[in-house]
């Protein structure tokens, strides 16, 4: 977990501007409320739709980012109404926050901005039971917003609009085909239900904080596909949580809510939030943990007692989702995970086949898009398998396999990197021998996708070996057709013993 922190790499500084570049926005938008005179529970939800609108927002493109957030009104506004009407309605109350969670779940079908508006509609209404909402805070609470909003916007698309120079980012989507574009309805399904068992059992725990049960379920659920997904993400929430309220109670309740220390502290939780999203869920909940109990500490209700009771209500939102991806309607890790390895190998096959054009005189062939494409698709297969690879996996047979498999696609990028580098080099394109070779892995690559019967004549990688002046990039090469022959092991299993288990 450590390391995942400290030695995760950050090419371009990526994480460290964007968790830079959000204690900015947060922080003027919550300037900005209070100079205009707004409560402290205003400047609280404003300061949580900046967070949103910084983190949830991921259109691949400025415009479209820009565009989804200016809709986070259209989507936050109505429910957060919603949510006030019904402040005194318990039952009515309870249902609805679960519809909202189901629709919210199931928006995630249409891409990027389906999730970042199924996301916000949720945390809206958390955010009204949070901050008890009722029909008279309505027009504050909308101002509040709308700055914030305005004062997130300003820094991302104005200020600091990093995204503009670097490459549109990819957001890749499992085949249709494979049955797993139904995920969606099946997670709204299971969304609903789990947050049902985690309604019930945070009720019991408390009549006043059991909205965390639901929140835990909720957020268990984001960006998972399998069941497996799932249970290692509940396992790393409650473990975050649990050293969160450590964490909470060295440094956040010794200050008994002063304002300017426990601002301090919130700004630090918001860069831990950002920084460590994409490299370790179980820090990012630490921080998350943290400020929560800062911004209980600002409004006074901050004790031992409150942060015990946090942690038994992530647990019980972690039960609801655990039974809910077991029992209902689960989708099997070992089907997500086959379809994103098949995903990395065609994309290797995509650069490859780019590469091979631009080593044959092709100036058009362009085989780096298809390496930001790999990145992201490498991403997703650690995802996938982290259920096998996660050290309490009693599968000790299974986890080196994952490992393996995990070891040969991150040398298969690592070589199509080096080709890619290698194409764009005039001197190099002019070699017919590259071709050739670009050739082989090609046939590596069809093999591998292809019926297990191929894989028991591979091409022989031996015509690589005389490589004289460009003995690099032949290396590469056949250390990439390499690569791919051994992945067959490990992925060509046994029907008997699958790399993930049904």
């Amino acid at each position: 977990m450590l390391r995942s922190m400290f030695v995760a790499p950050d090419p371009g500084r990526l994480r460290l501007r964007f968790a830079t570049r959000a204690v900015l926005g947060i922080s003027l938008a919550v300037t900005l409320c209070a100079l205009v005179g707004h409560t402290l529970v205003a400047a609280i939800i404003a300061g949580l739709a900046a967070l949103l609108a910084l983190f949830t927002v991921t259109d691949t493109t400025v415009r479209g980012q820009a565009v989804t957030t200016a809709l986070l009104p259209a989507v936050g506004f109505p429910v957060l109404a919603l949510a006030a009407l019904l402040h005194d309605y318990p039952v009515l109350r309870d249902l609805a926050f679960l519809a909202v969670m189901g629709a919210g779940v199931y928006a995630r079908r249409w891409g990027p901005r389906g999730h970042s508006l199924g996301v916000f509609a949720f945390m809206t209404f958390f955010a009204a039971q949070f901050l008890h909402t009722e029909l008279p805070q309505l027009p504050s609470l909308y101002e509040a917003i709308g700055i914030a909003l305005l004062a997130s916007s300003t820094v991302r698309f104005g200020l600091w609009c990093y995204e503009r120079r670097l490459p549109p980012a990819t957001v890749p989507a499992l085949a249709v085909r494979r049955g797993l574009a139904r995920a969606t309805t099946r997670q709204a399904v299971q969304a609903t239900l789990g947050g049902g068992v985690a309604l019930v059992i945070g009720h019991a725990l408390s009549g006043d904080r059991w909205y965390w049960a639901i929140g835990a379920t909720w957020w268990i659920f984001v960006n998972t596909v399998s069941r497996g997904e799932t249970l290692v993400r509940g396992f790393r929430r409650v473990l975050g949580t649990l050293i969160g309220i450590a964490v909470g109670v060295v440094v956040v309740l010794p200050l008994h809510g002063a304002l300017v220390p426990t601002a301090v502290i919130v700004a630090v939780c918001v860069f831990g939030i950002f920084y460590t999203a994409a490299v370790s869920y179980t820090w990012m909940m630490l921080a998350v943990t943290v400020m929560a109990g800062g911004l209980y500490g600002l409004l006074g209700v901050l004790d031992p007692g409150l942060l015990a009771l946090r942690l038994l209500e992530t647990g019980a939102g972690a039960l609801g989702a655990v039974l809910a991806v077991l029992l209902v309607l689960p989708v099997t890790t070992h089907a997500t995970t086959n379809a994103w390895i098949e995903r990395a190998v065609r994309t290797v096959h995509a650069c490859t086949r780019e590469a091979a054009a631009r080593l044959s005189g092709s100036t058009t062939a362009d085989p780096a898009p298809h390496i930001a494409d790999l990145e992201v698709i490498l991403g997703r297969v650690r995802l996938s398998l982290a259920p096998l690879v996660h050290p309490l996996s009693p599968l000790r047979a299974r986890r080196v396999r994952a490992r393996q498999v995990i070891a040969l696609l991150d040398e298969c990028a690592d070589q199509v990197r080096s080709l890619t580098a290698i194409a764009t080099d005039p001197v190099a394109s002019c070699d017919d021998r590259l071709a050739a070779a670009c050739a082989r892995v090609e046939a590596a690559v069809e093999a591998l996708i292809a019926s297990e019967e191929a894989l028991t004549a591979p091409a022989a990688p031996a015509a690589v070996k005389h490589a004289g002046a460009l003995e690099p990039a032949l290396a590469h090469l056949h250390g990439l057709e390499r690569a791919l022959l051994e992945l067959a092991t490990p992925v060509r299993s046994s029907p008997r013993t699958p790399l993930i288990g049904a």
